[in-house]
Order: C-alpha cells, then structure tokens, then sequence
C-alpha cells in the first residue's frame, strides 16, 4: 500500500493504547478501549532474556510498577508477578497483544533498542508474518528500520526524532545531533518521519519531503497545530474532538 494512502495518515493513533487512570498506558485493556473506539494504536516493544517480546515503552520497571530492574534482564516466567500502578494488570506479552486487537484497528510498533543484537527485529518479523492485521513499525534507531528495509521492505518504516530536550529519550547524547537533523534517512530509508510536534514545524523535516506524523500531541491547541503542519498525529490525554462523541467515559489524564 502507497503511504499516502495508508491507514499510519488517516485518523489518529493512541499513544500507548487509549490509557487513562482506570487502564494504565501499553496494557491490553488501554488497547481494548482503543479497539473499542476504533482508535490505531502506538505500543512499544521490548525483548526480555529469554528473547520473549513484551511491551512496555521503558527500561526499567521502576515508573510502571513496584518492581525495580531492567526490563530486559526478566524472562516471561517473571510476568506474572509484575503488576502495572496499582491495578491487576500485568506487563503484556506481543503475542497476547496481537491476539487481543486481532486486526480490529491497526498497530504502530515502536521498536525499543536492545542489547541482543536485531533479535526483536528478527522475531518480530516473524511473529507478524502470520499476524492479519495493518501494522507499521517505527524507531529511533536507524539501524533497526534498516534491518526492515533489507529484510521485510513491505512494512511500512517510520523514523522517530525530535530535538533531544528530555533526557529520558533513549539515545545515545553523540547521535542525537545527527538523529535531530534527520542524517540518518539514508540508513533507515523511512516511509514517514515521526517527529515531536513541540519541535515542528523545522527545516530538517520540510526538507526530508517525507509524510510526517506529530507526537505525542496532548491537548485540542496541539491537535489544531499538528493538523495544520503535519499528515497525522499521535495522540494522549484527551479525546480528538472529531471522535469526542464516541464515549464521553473516557478520562482526560493530562
């Protein structure tokens, strides 16, 4: 499918599922609510010991739950013992994320960086191959997208960036320079850039002449300005108010 006619533009995507303080971001009933309202969604995914791919957006376990450790030194056995904020739910595995959205709305996978050299990439591949559903994977690295580009070029690629103002954005400080002016995209060979949208409009996006995609847009105000500059947005904390009739329910966490 051309990019510009694909569904990573035409409606926005929950950021980390549709989560609020009831479902907690990247656990399957955040994904659910997304599902039920018809909502693509962003998750992010990460490799355990054991090579089992889980998601959750950081490295360590300490913002999310009781536990303190890296993510990637748990192996699955540990999951059950792990439990997101102060609710019964756990850390999900992909493969009962994939089964859970079953191909009801689409996914956009962010690949987390990992020590075990392309193993997420190799298994993700794998795992999606069976998987009938749209989905488009994104990163900051621009290693791993080339690993989709020589090996599965009919996924769609996004590359990820922003200015590097938050430390808790894992890239290395030496690359996030060359990752913020965009000098990468002859290595990731991306279908769309995925760039902050605190940090758009700029010259290193407009130059790319790539679709664009805007996050994490947090309120209406930042919603009218990625509307305006940008072919889709990410979205948290509120509800687009295109879609605001769907179920008034939903929480506004911002």
């Amino acid at each position: 499918m051309e990019i510009k006619t694909s569904w990573v533009l035409n409606r926005p995507i929950s950021h980390r599922g549709l989560h609020n303080f009831e479902f907690p971001e990247n656990s399957l009933p955040a994904f659910e609510n997304s599902v039920k309202h018809g909502f693509a969604i962003e998750l992010d995914v990460r490799i355990l010991d054991d090579r089992t791919i889980v998601v959750f957006h950081d490295d360590k376990l300490s913002r999310m739950s009781d536990r303190d450790g890296y993510v990637a030194n748990l192996k699955a056995s540990d999951l059950g013992e792990i439990k997101l904020l102060k609710t019964d739910y756990g850390i999900p595995t992909f493969e009962r994320v994939l089964e859970t959205v079953n191909g009801k709305v689409p996914l956009l996978i962010e690949i987390k960086k990992s020590e075990q050299s392309f193993a997420l990439e190799e298994i993700l591949t794998d795992m999606l191959k069976s998987y009938n559903g749209e989905y488009a994977v994104q990163s900051f690295d621009p290693f791993s997208m080339q690993y989709f580009y020589k090996n599965a070029p009919q996924i769609l690629r996004g590359q990820l960036s922003s200015y590097f103002h938050h430390p808790e954005i894992d890239v290395p400080r030496r690359e996030r320079n060359r990752l913020k002016k965009l000098k990468y995209l002859d290595v990731s060979h991306p279908n769309f850039i995925a760039y902050k949208v605190s940090n758009l409009p700029n010259k290193y996006v407009k130059n790319a002449g790539l679709p664009v995609i805007a996050w994490t847009v947090k309120n209406e105000i930042a919603a009218k300005k990625a509307q305006d500059i940008c072919d889709n947005y990410i979205f948290e904390g509120f509800i687009p108010k295109e879609e605001s009739k769907t179920d008034p329910s939903i929480a506004n966490d911002d």
